[in-house]
Formats: structure tokens, sequence, C-alpha cells
């Protein structure tokens, strides 16, 4: 059903309007890797640090830009960690999240699951149903504005205890709205899935889709306890997938959705270049991978920039990109009626944009 025909033939348009590139740009998305805090647009940030106060080396938008630079994954974390801590108040969500799909209008994004880590926030006294309010008020004015339908999801993150993570899942029962799976993200290294499996059990009967970040920063063992203790439905990330082919037809076999991050993967270091990412060897190995952009603000990067680099770096032509949006589509966590809605709009722009290539 979403597999897309071969579009790029002899086409024999004169009317050349739209070269590859623009093309690329043009395609309609679907995104359902993206962390809120990570969308945090700079001048919005240093507009939060001078509003509250905060005595930093942060002068202008050109200083934060420069701490956002990482050295490996560590060091991300610890660069997320300083931003968790300037956001003191739950109001400014409804900016973070605005920004953040603004931003994804400008990739043509049609459809967004956004990952919010609510745990983060609480420990600094923030609360949960005043935070979920403010990023609705920052989805239903973004889908005014731009027509972009976003859900969330939450990400109980690994280091919380099984009681912090049960906790979580209270406050998700009070305050539902537009949330529509459970993620964990974190240290996979130090925390592994097994222990959030009664987590996700409950999450489940409370009619939650499941997600976890797995084979980012730790080996295909990872990607294995999310799948046997987790039953997830997705996995975020899933590079190390590579290492064990047994995993990489697991995958293939059951149609696992592959949340995959190229520019995040090169930014801390999980591979060395585009080149190196293994999205490539899976999409021709028939694996159900997706590409998305993670934390964008912090990698400097947008959808828009990922599906070039695929383009430039890894051979993806428009057909194959088109296919990954399709494939991001299957998976994503709406219903089907408008699954098919939307699987209809993007084939008729496709088409269009096909007959505009040059």
């Amino acid at each position: 059903m979403f597999f897309i025909a071969m579009y790029i033939t002899d086409l024999g348009i004169s009317d050349v309007r739209m070269n590859v590139i623009e093309a690329i740009k043009a395609l309609p998305k679907v995104e359902l890797h993206l962390h809120t805090l990570g969308s945090i647009q700079p001048s919005t940030l240093l507009n939060i640090i001078n509003e509250a106060g905060f005595d930093t080396p942060y002068k202008s938008v050109k200083d934060i830009l420069h701490r956002f630079q990482y050295t490996d994954f560590t060091h991300f974390i610890e660069v997320y960690i300083e931003i968790v801590g300037y956001i003191t108040e739950e109001r400014y969500f409804e900016q973070i999240t605005f920004d953040m799909l603004r931003k994804c209008s400008e990739s043509n994004t049609r459809y967004v699951e956004a990952s919010f880590s609510p745990r983060d926030h609480l420990q600094h006294n923030l609360e949960f149903r005043k935070m979920i309010h403010a990023i609705n008020n920052g989805i239903d004015s973004a889908r005014r504005e731009f027509g972009i339908e976003t859900n969330i999801r939450i990400d109980l993150v690994r280091e919380s205890t099984h009681d912090e993570a049960m906790e979580i899942l209270d406050l998700i029962e009070k305050n539902p709205r537009n949330i529509v799976s459970v993620d964990l993200g974190g240290d996979e290294t130090r925390f592994p899935p097994k222990p959030f499996a009664p987590v996700y059990k409950r999450a489940k009967e409370m009619g939650l889709h499941l997600v976890a970040h797995a084979g980012e920063a730790a080996g295909p063992q990872s990607i294995w306890d999310a799948i046997n203790f987790l039953e997830v439905e997705r996995i975020g990330h899933g590079v190390s997938a590579r290492q064990d082919p047994k995993l990489v037809e697991y995958l293939r076999e059951k149609q696992i959705g592959i949340e995959m991050n190229p520019v995040s993967n090169v930014r801390t270091g999980v591979v060395t270049s585009i080149k190196e990412h293994p999205i490539r060897e899976f999409y021709d190995k028939g694996l159900l991978v997706t590409v998305n952009s993670d934390d964008p603000s912090l990698f400097h990067t947008d959808l828009n920039n990922e599906f070039v680099q695929l383009h430039e770096h890894l051979g993806f032509n428009l057909q194959d990109l088109a296919q990954l949006c399709f494939n991001a589509l299957r998976i994503a966590f709406i219903s089907e009626p408008k699954k098919i809605e939307l699987e209809r709009s993007f084939r008729a722009e496709i088409d269009q944009i096909i007959g505009q290539l040059g």
C-alpha cells in the first residue's frame, strides 16, 4: 500500500522549474523522532536566559551556537542538561513547541511526533499538567498557522526509577491530550531496557504505543532487549543493528520501524560521517527505515538537510527519499483514515513535483 511506484521516467517535461534539491525540499514529509527541548531555537533560549536573569557567558545567538558543538554523545548530554536548567517556567514550552513546528513546516513536514521528557523538568519543580498544556497550546497555534498535525510521545528516561516511571504514567492518565506513545531515552550503556518491562506493560494497557531509543550509544543487544522486554513497535536510532546480521534480518522480517537520525549520529560521534551511516544499507535490505532530525537546533540540521545529505552522500534519489516519507507515514501513530488521507495527498504532491523536475 505504501510502496511508491517508479515515478522517475522519461517525462519529456519542457517547462523546467525545479532542480533535484528544490524537489527534495518540496517533498511532503513526516517526522517521528523529534525532541521538543532539542528543537529550542537559540534566539528563544537567549531570551529565556535573559528574562530569568541567569548569569551565563551567552551574550548572543552566536555564543549559543558555539556552545552547540559536541565532541561525543556524553558531551551532548552535558549541554542538554545545562539547557534543562534554564527552563524555569512551564509557559516557555508553548514558544519552544511553536518554534519547533514552524521550523518543521519550512521542511514541508505535515505530521510530527514530538518527544518530551517531563522527568528532566519535574526535578526542577515544574508541573506536568502545565507543561503539557503549554505544549498543546504551541501545537494548536502551529496547526492553525501552518496546517501541521502533531502528537506527543513521552520519554520516560532510562535514569528514572521504576516508581518515577510509573508516576509519569499516572500523570499521563490525568493529562492525556495528544499523548500517543512512550519512549525511553537516556544513557543506554548504564541503564538497559529490561527493568522498564512492567512500565511498558502498563503503558500498553493504557493504549499507548511503545518506542525506545536503542542501538545509538550501545550495541545490538540493547535493540534486542527493547524488542524482547519492552515489545516496542519502533526503534529510535538502531545504528548498531548493523553489527548483528540476525538482528538485521529480524527487523526486516518483522518490519519494525527504525527512526534513523543521520546528522545527529555524526554530530555525537556514533558514526564518523554520513557516508558511514547504515541507513543506505538498511534501506537496500528492505528494513522499514525513516529519517528524522532528532535535536535539530542542537545539531544544526532540519529534515530538508537530512534528506539532502542522504541524496548527496548516500545516493538516495527522489524515489528513495519519497519512499522514506511513505515509510514514516506507514508507522506513524495516527488513525488509518488519517494515514489514507495523507497518503493520497502525498502522492498527488509528489506527482506534481516530478512534473516540475528538470
